[in-house]
């Protein structure tokens, strides 16, 4: 099995999942006590999101380049950035390191695409649903996507930072997602994306009317795909 780099703390909370997910992939596919070759350097995210609110884009990407180039020098034979927000900077992480970068956003438009659908709603931080480099990457993998209208964007990145990257998880708050959902179904989504990896401690398949695509699960899948494809038991990642 090759070795999974992970980039986590964006936030913890999410990175656990991460975690959890690549060894039980690992452990359905190989059987037994396998678990996982993976490394992970996890980031301090109160400083990260101190980059993000300020626009600082560029010195994130640096902070991000800088934990690649660990996971690279610690054996890594690939790179995941386990964040959707911060895929903003990912061609600066993917241009620090010579082993390849998972993309997610190709990994769940490859998801999407497969179940048959084109027309997804989208739910993220206000970065990933209101800025371009995670939709046009989507769209360029052949999905229209639909975000909320403002006031569902603002409610939808409230309870991300609020409460998810906190560990905190609402009833409420599952409520007013599923009223989102619902929004986005209604105006014509297929399916709906979980573009932020926390969002999948809130609501899950249960919650909407139709399939929905949650990025951490997908991302952990391919990557354990990708570190098995040497083996050939499963394919790499285009």
């Amino acid at each position: 099995m090759r070795t999974i780099g992970l980039i986590g703390g964006m936030s913890w909370e999410s990175t656990a999942e991460y975690y959890r997910l690549v060894n039980e992939f690992t452990r359905d596919r190989l059987g037994g006590l396998h678990s996982a070759r993976c490394v992970l350097h996890s980031v301090d995210f109160a400083e990260i999101e101190h980059l993000q609110v300020r626009g600082h884009w560029a010195e994130a990407g640096e902070v991000l380049a800088g934990a690649a180039r660990s996971l690279e020098a610690a054996g890594a034979d690939m790179v995941l950035l386990c964040t959707n927000t911060m895929h903003k900077v990912a061609d600066a992480v993917e241009a620090a390191v010579s082993v390849p970068l998972l993309h997610l956003a190709d990994v769940t438009a490859d998801a999407v695409r497969a179940a048959g659908l084109r027309r997804v709603g989208l739910l993220g931080t206000a970065f990933t649903m209101e800025q371009d480099f995670f939709r046009d990457r989507l769209e360029a993998g052949g999905l229209d996507v639909r975000v909320p209208d403002a006031a569902a964007r603002a409610v939808v990145h409230r309870v991300i930072y609020e409460e998810l990257c906190l560990g905190v998880v609402r009833e409420e708050s599952r409520a007013a997602y599923r009223e989102v959902i619902g929004d986005l179904v209604a105006a014509g989504a297929e399916g709906v994306i979980l573009g932020c990896t926390e969002i999948e401690l809130l609501v899950g398949p249960q919650d909407s009317p139709v399939p929905v695509f949650p990025t951490a699960w997908l991302h952990a899948r391919a990557a354990v795909d990708a570190a098995l494809s040497d083996t050939g038991d499963a394919p790499a990642p285009r």
